[in-house]
């Protein structure tokens, strides 16, 4: 008996406003026409890129997985070190299950996967502002010693220098994968680019218009690489994202405010000295971190400034959230006692760097980003999910459903249930 195949095509960034296009791109176009599609998923919180990539393929929050943010967050350290390995990820992925039920599992660009227990994997792991020339150095002992070996001495020059590119770097390896080893049976791909145009140039741009365009020549790439090399009648296709973006005006530092109100203490040139609350910045929330979480004095003291913050409609704070209160409506627990969030959208910084707890972003790229991420789930963008294939049923649109929901639908259709998690299977969709 034939079992049916698993290939998964991730846009980092990829918004429900996509969709209008995306049934416009012929490739694309393919999976609306076969197959049916989630119009609004909602990340989890925070939806910042790695703990989101971590709750798709676990089915979980970050209660659950333990990858709350991009970076592993320590106080005043803005280059704090990225989450990397597996070993990070507190319970079962989806690729744990396939191998498990004797499938050939395949992961290429995908976060916090190094020394991953899959049978192809090049994790995403080289540092992403890295622009030396040897690349290698974070890929082997991480990556599949057989790609490497295979594949990294004519395709790693795409990581190499100033102009490098993940992406190049992907699409030169997924086409020759298939081939070579006749379609893994469970294949993750994931794509940077659109994400990066609208950090830069905003969520409706120009430019990321072009790029979710090549990502459609792309994907039609991967398409005819499983038509001539693989099983293209028994493979279940998803595109998928890992959260939306939205365009911010305003930028607030926290930290220089708690340092006007006494919270953080600094020398005569700005460094660190001592504090009894410290922000943290993720992106277009905020988390508030206690010193001393166990002085409840203190934490009284933070809370009601930071709720005269959010009364006064100069700082344009919307959301204020207590630990318990994340935990309980999210499942986002991590190195946080308050986690705040703008009413409109605005990012947040944490240096304690100048005087002005303001900055707009007057020009793209200028300064952070035009457009961020990191926001509720429920606010706009929200992502989405699109799926066509042997155990998908044909024109079905589901209005909304959450990214924990993700894991356990695509599982079924390899016939594996996940246990203990989070989510639960999108059963409109499945067949």
């Amino acid at each position: 008996m034939t079992r049916n195949k698993l290939f998964v095509f991730l846009l980092d960034a990829l918004c429900s406003s996509d969709l209008q296009l995306m049934k416009e791109l012929p490739n694309f176009k393919w999976l609306f026409e076969e197959g049916s599609y989630v119009r609004h998923i909602e990340p989890i919180y925070p939806s910042y890129t790695y703990p989101c990539h971590c709750s798709i393929i676990t089915g979980n929050t970050v209660k659950h997985h333990g990858v709350p943010h991009n970076a592993i967050l320590e106080v005043e350290n803005n280059d704090a070190p990225w989450y990397k390995q597996r070993a990070d990820v507190k319970c079962p992925t989806l690729f744990d299950y396939a191998k498990k039920a004797g499938y050939l599992t395949c992961s290429l660009s995908w976060p916090v996967s190094g020394k991953a227990d899959i049978d192809l994997n090049m994790p995403m792991i080289v540092p992403i502002n890295y622009m030396g020339d040897d690349p290698g150095q974070f890929l082997w002992g991480n990556a599949s010693e057989e790609l490497m070996e295979k594949y990294f001495w004519k395709y790693g020059r795409y990581l190499m220098g100033k102009d490098r590119s993940l992406d190049l770097f992907t699409m030169a390896l997924a086409p020759d994968i298939i081939r070579d080893y006749n379609q893994p049976d469970v294949m993750f791909v994931k794509m940077c680019d659109l994400d990066s145009a609208r950090h830069v140039y905003g969520v409706h741009s120009k430019q990321a218009e072009e790029q979710l365009r090549k990502h459609n020549y792309e994907f039609g790439v991967l398409l005819e690489s499983i038509r001539r090399y693989g099983d293209f009648e028994h493979t279940n296709f998803v595109v998928l994202g890992d959260h939306g973006q939205q365009d911010i005006t305003m930028n607030m530092n926290l930290n220089i405010l708690l340092r006007d109100a006494g919270f953080i203490r600094t020398d005569e040139n700005g460094k660190l000295v001592d504090y009894d609350a410290y922000c943290h910045s993720v992106s277009m929330s905020a988390w508030v971190q206690l010193k001393n979480p166990d002085d409840d004095e203190m934490r009284e003291r933070v809370y009601n400034f930071l709720k005269s913050l959010r009364d006064n409609p100069k700082y344009n704070i919307g959301y204020l959230y207590t630990k318990q209160e994340a935990d309980e409506l999210f499942g986002l627990v991590g190195p946080l006692d308050f986690v705040v969030e703008g009413k409109e959208p605005m990012s947040f910084s944490s240096t304690l760097a100048g005087r002005d707890p303001f900055e707009k972003y007057l020009n793209p790229g200028q300064y952070n980003s035009k457009a961020n991420h990191g926001h509720l789930p429920w606010r706009d963008e929200t992502t989405t999910l699109i799926m066509a294939g042997p155990n998908v049923k044909k024109g079905v649109v589901v209005e909304r459903s959450s990214m924990v929901n993700e894991a356990p639908t695509m599982a079924r259709m390899l016939g594996i249930e996940m246990e203990n998690i989070d989510g639960k299977v999108i059963e409109e969709l499945i067949r």
